[in-house]
């Protein structure tokens, strides 16, 4: 799960990392107001960034400065409704406009391979990580947090020496362990900072001074661990989410769309990867990845059948069952109900084998046309590959 910056910045101020003071506005009225305020306080001017969860919004025209009220209301109203990658702008934060010296990137991101948490930061911030670590790999600072004890204190030095922060040690140290903290506590895949910025400000005694400052925030959530973070669960963008994902979730299913045209029902994420990748290898195209769980009841295998359907690109669908806590008749069963409510004559290719896979053998033999069984998993693959073909021809 994505969180809108605010909400990011939200989980890094409650773990006491510097992050200016902001507000959110959904109407260029509400934006002026809040811009009024800053502005009074004695901030120069005002940002207003648009919310959406894709990158790019500088250069989509969705960040832009204002001096005055009415200016926040107009660049607001500039901004709400725009269509940034195909998101509707529906909220902007606004914010004190910081007079940046340098910036930094820094970001806390699981290591699969590693299993443990890798402190990435670039002492070019405010760009492409994807590009910088493409074309220039050098300029990327990798360090691995310990497994139990956490980025540590040498850790977070040597990080900040390398990104060239040796004169703002302290607060460079607290930030990287903050990110680590921050991850951990909300069982995130991602913390990211970009930019982490060098910021002039003005001292208690008139002087100028610079101060490390979270400017933007990005936090990418386990959806599996959500149920530990009911808070977290709150902060879901349901406007930016596919309807068909939030059904998915809705169902208790594990669905993932794809660009293929071979709808996929299988029992098991493994099973469902094998099976994916031997469509693939088949000369086939995944239309999705779907997980039904391994004790799927035939409204749930009905509800299933319902998500692939949704897609019109699936010219075929590709069922593979083993039954062990799952039972093969009951699967049958979801499978003759989701076909007798077909609005679209899509053929199906059944492969169950385990727990009741005679029971199914029979349920489906009487359900008559549009319904073919498969013995092993290879046969299945080969005629869902080639009826869709045939229906693409």
């Amino acid at each position: 799960m994505k969180l809108q910056e605010y909400h990011a910045k939200t989980l890094l101020a409650r773990a006491g990392l510097p992050v200016p003071e902001w507000a959110v506005a959904s109407s260029p009225g509400e934006a002026r107001l809040q811009a009024e305020t800053f502005l009074a306080r004695g901030a120069g001017k005002v940002v207003i960034k648009a919310q959406v969860l894709v990158g790019g919004r500088g250069k989509a025209g969705g960040v832009k400065l204002a001096a005055s009220g009415a200016e926040a209301e107009r660049v607001a109203g500039a901004i709400l409704g725009m269509d940034i990658k195909g998101i509707v702008v529906r909220r902007v934060l606004v914010a004190p406009a910081a007079e940046i010296e340098r910036e930094i990137y820094l970001a806390a991101v699981l290591d699969r391979t590693e299993r443990k948490i890798l402190l990435m930061g670039s002492a070019e911030g405010g760009v492409e990580i994807e590009t910088l670590a493409e074309e220039r790999p050098d300029a990327i600072v990798r360090i691995h947090a310990h497994p139990h004890l956490g980025l540590l204190d040498w850790q977070a030095r040597k990080l900040a020496f390398a990104l060239g922060l040796g004169d703002h040690l302290k607060a460079a140290v607290a930030i990287a362990q903050g990110l680590q903290r921050v991850m951990v506590e909300n069982d995130a895949d991602l913390v990211e900072v970009n930019p982490l910025a060098l910021v002039r400000e003005t001292g208690p005694d008139g002087t100028p001074v610079l101060t490390l400052q979270c400017l933007d925030a990005k936090v990418t959530i386990d959806d599996s661990a959500l149920s530990r973070h009911p808070g977290l669960e709150a902060m879901r963008d349901l406007d930016e989410e596919d309807p068909i994902d939030i059904e998915a979730r809705r169902l208790g299913l594990s669905f993932i769309r794809l660009e293929g045209s071979i709808g996929c029902m299988v029992n098991g994420a493994g099973l469902a990867m094998t099976t994916m990748d031997l469509v693939k290898r088949a000369g086939g195209s995944p239309a999705n990845f779907l997980d039904i769980g391994g004790g799927a009841r035939s409204e749930k295998v009905a509800n299933a059948m319902r998500l692939i359907l949704a897609e019109p690109s699936v010219k075929a669908i590709l069922v593979n069952i083993f039954g062990g806590i799952a039972r093969g008749d009951e699967v049958a069963r979801g499978l003759v109900e989701a076909r007798s409510q077909q609005t679209r004559d899509v053929p199906m290719v059944v492969r169950i084998v385990g727990t009741n896979a005679d029971l199914a053998a029979g349920i489906l033999a009487d359900a008559g046309g549009g319904i073919r069984t498969a013995q092993s998993l290879d046969e299945a693959v080969e005629m869902a590959v080639a009826i869709a073909r045939s229906a693409e021809a």
